[in-house]
């Protein structure tokens, strides 16, 4: 909720301007859509406990906080007071209502009366001093893309360093567009997720040793993954129109936790989509790898060979080569970007 409020913040959720109402939030869960008939993928909401919702009427302005942050967020004036179905909101944003799901344990925990309303966003949290050079609204990428001659941008959405395989959807992009934007998440992720300061060391260092200079522009934003696959593929597609992209790289089991969602789900969705949902486009890419017997980066729509000829690497199975001081194959991850990420597993041990 803390990061919704941020996106909010800087412009991110535009044209949204608050929390949703009921009707809102129910027509956003079941149809994608607002009764305005916006479309937006993924209800935007703020709760409250029983006991606070009592004491607030109609019409009032609340201060908005949260306890990390030592001053008021935003203030709401709120229109609704609401209770939700939490797990009709689950089975239709997350395709489950199983709680081992990190996005369903969220949404589970949220207090029991949702508060609807527009905001007028005080702070941005710590998010712009802290990651200055990385952290930009949207009126600035679309200020800088006009600066780099930019008409086409695609997005690439990651949080996580990146690798061969990412370097490989990038350069697809910038092939097919004038440029690339590395957009990667700056808020919570879940447990053993490389921090934000070590991914920006990590996709620094293969930018400026391994991309053409000018194709590149690397930033942040404060979201909070949700990991509800196609619909936030969605949802990170509809953001990025107000950055200023027009294509949003979309590769295998984007946004996606466990095995929740099939590997192209996030392909799929995009093609159910009614006519004019969205302007921007995905890029839709599949599985990337290194492969031996071609002797090179490929798909798996470009290459024939099984998978006794693909070089992969479990996340699990990285972090132990890491741990243990192993080679990582060059053809794999670029020696530079390995070099930054065993510093970091070496701090932690």
């Amino acid at each position: 909720e803390t990061s919704d409020l941020f996106m909010l913040a800087m412009g991110a959720y535009t044209p949204i301007d608050g929390f949703m109402d009921e009707e809102d939030w129910s027509l956003c869960c079941e149809g994608m859509t607002t009764k305005n008939g916006l479309f937006w993928p993924i209800p935007i909401t703020m709760s409250c406990g029983e006991d606070v919702a009592d004491n607030i009427s109609i019409g009032d302005e609340i201060a908005l906080i949260d306890t990390s942050y030592s001053e008021i967020l935003a203030i709401q004036t709120v229109t609704e007071k609401y209770t939700i179905d939490k797990h009709f909101e689950c089975q239709e944003v997350f395709r489950t209502t199983d709680e081992n799901h990190p996005g369903v344990q969220k949404v589970m925990q949220q207090s029991a009366v949702n508060l609807a309303g527009p905001i007028v966003a005080l702070s941005e949290g710590n998010y712009p001093e802290k990651y200055k050079g990385l952290y930009f609204r949207p009126e600035e990428t679309r200020t800088m893309f006009k600066e780099y001659g930019w008409s086409k941008v695609a997005a690439f959405q990651t949080r996580n360093p990146m690798h061969r395989s990412h370097e490989y959807l990038a350069k697809v992009a910038i092939e097919i567009c004038d440029g690339i934007l590395i957009h990667q998440v700056l808020g919570k992720l879940k447990p053993g997720d490389i921090p934000a300061e070590t991914r920006v060391e990590a996709i620094d260092a293969l930018v400026k040793n391994y991309f053409v200079p000018g194709t590149v522009i690397q930033a942040g934003y404060p979201i909070e993954m949700r990991y509800a696959g196609p619909r936030e593929a969605l949802l990170h597609a509809i953001f990025r129109q107000n950055f200023g992209c027009t294509h949003l790289v979309v590769g295998r089991d984007h946004a996606g936790v466990g095995d929740y969602y099939g590997p192209f789900d996030a392909h799929r969705i995009f093609d159910s989509l009614q006519p004019g949902s969205m302007e921007i486009q995905p890029l839709k890419i599949d599985i990337t790898f290194y492969c031996y017997k071609c002797n090179g980066m490929a798909t798996g729509k470009t290459c024939p060979h099984d998978n006794s000829e693909r070089l992969a690497i479990s996340g699990t199975r990285l972090r132990e080569m890491f741990d243990k001081h192993e080679d990582i194959p060059e053809e794999f991850s670029r020696p530079e970007v390995v070099e930054v990420l065993q510093d970091y597993y070496d701090d932690c041990d």
